[in-house]
């Protein structure tokens, strides 16, 4: 499970930075590779100490670029059906806060050499495509790496990310469902929030505590 969202976090980092002409997906990821190994050039030691400064990077190139709301709606799946707005909209921003926080050290292990991008062999007038590439590991082993997009208006945005068969939505997804079913949506959007807000003191202070 690390490695799935390890895969996702530095998947979603690396998506372009700036608005460019309508890329396909196998384009998104292969100049998102370099624009990645780029922002972590020599300032890997740097953020590894200053966890605000790495959320704050990620959420500035991820927000805009995720489809936070498929996304959300895919993982809480028939609990999203009966969900009220307010709810929807709480779950939303405590997914997303949470999961950049717990996982956002993935991505200061991001190595463009290690990642092959793999030819498309999708449908691009479909809604939702897969841009497949492989991540070699330590030990010289080969993993695939399957990038779930959906086209929205016109624009490819991450949603997923599934590795050896592992995909991040139905982890959660399953995950989430259990918890749910033995307390409750508003709970579970508590404690999301609650871990969120306590990792962000937590980063914040050890911070503050490395400076002095």
């Amino acid at each position: 499970m690390k490695l799935v969202l390890i895969a996702f976090v530095a998947g979603l980092l690396a998506l372009p930075s700036a608005a460019a002409r309508a890329e396909t997906p196998n384009e998104v990821i292969e100049s998102a590779i370099e624009e990645l190994a780029a922002a972590l050039d020599g300032r890997r030691a740097a953020l590894a100490d200053d966890r605000p400064a790495l959320y704050e990077l990620i959420d500035g190139i991820l927000l805009p670029r995720f489809d936070r709301q498929d996304a959300a709606r895919l993982v809480l799946a028939r609990h999203w059906r009966t969900a009220d707005e307010e709810q929807r909209n709480r779950f939303i921003d405590a997914f997303y806060n949470s999961m950049l926080r717990r996982y956002a050290d993935g991505v200061l292990e991001f190595q463009e050499d290690r990642i092959e991008v793999l030819n498309f062999r999708g449908d691009l007038s479909r809604p939702r495509v897969q841009a497949k590439t492989i991540v070699r590991l330590n030990d010289g082993s080969r993993v695939p790496v399957d990038y779930g997009f959906v086209n929205r208006e016109g624009e490819w945005k991450l949603f997923d990310v599934t590795v050896e068969g592992v995909s991040f939505v139905r982890n959660f997804r399953a995950e989430l469902d259990v918890e749910i079913r033995e307390s409750s949506l508003d709970a579970v959007i508590s404690r999301l929030e609650a871990e969120s807000e306590q990792m962000a003191d937590a980063a914040a202070a050890e911070t503050v505590a490395g400076d002095e």
